[in-house]
């Protein structure tokens, strides 16, 4: 069975990209990468821990009105 694993940032944002969101955009403390006209805060860590990969994962279902399954977020590339 499939586990949620740690997540490098640059991964992470290749990843959102192939969801459909814009690379990101510099502002502020954080960059940003934008779904239609909501915005998702990128924070600048090197590398995402489990729960805080969740925490994103869960922000961006909301914008995004569906969920994102781990096997689906394995796929992406």
């Amino acid at each position: 069975m499939a586990k949620w694993a740690p997540c490098k940032r640059r991964v992470f944002v290749r990843k959102l990209v192939g969801l459909g969101f814009s690379p990101p955009e510099p502002g502020g403390h954080h960059f940003y990468m934008r779904y239609g006209t909501h915005t998702l805060a990128i924070p600048n860590n090197a590398e995402y821990s489990v729960p805080q990969l969740k925490a994103l994962l869960k922000e961006a279902e909301q914008i995004m009105g569906r969920k994102i399954s781990l096997p689906e977020w394995q796929n992406l590339s």
